[in-house]
């Protein structure tokens, strides 16, 4: 899904397409409401594009993408209320200028933001372990509480 946030994005900037903001809030927050369910672009990549491509799955615990994607919906969020709200559509290209960077670490290298501040996050002790037992299974080297 990250590969078509940066594809959305890209052409929300390049065609000066200030509504596709709302289309990829629109994505951000159908995900963190309700998976992929709501998501056409969930949809496109769970069901025609990923089973088609030759890659391994790489199996991750459900909260810290959930969290990964809450800070996709603020933040395309807040390029929607710039662009369509404002009317400043510079200031939300430059959002979602934020947003491409990170969406093409995930889907070029595998590297996401918003997975790794969640990390942080559980070792700070600011999110309680036992909301992901699942990524202490996978290996996240957490600090025991006393």
């Amino acid at each position: 899904m990250a590969g078509g946030v940066v594809v959305l994005s890209a052409l929300a900037i390049a065609l000066d397409e200030p509504w596709l903001t709302a289309v990829i809030a629109y994505g951000f927050l159908a995900r963190v409401l309700a998976g992929p369910t709501f998501s056409p672009l969930a949809q496109l990549v769970t069901r025609v594009i990923t089973p088609r491509l030759p890659l391994a799955p790489r199996p991750v615990p459900g909260p810290p993408k959930r969290f990964a994607q809450g800070i996709g919906a603020t933040v395309s969020v807040a390029a929607a209320l710039l662009a369509l709200v404002l009317g400043l559509d510079t200031a939300a290209y430059a959002v979602l200028g934020v947003l491409i960077f990170a969406a093409t670490l995930e889907s070029v290298f595998g590297y996401c933001l918003g997975c790794k501040a969640f990390a942080v996050l559980m070792r700070a002790g600011v999110i309680p372990r036992e909301v992901c037992e699942r990524c202490l299974d996978m290996g996240a080297q957490l600090p025991k509480r006393a």
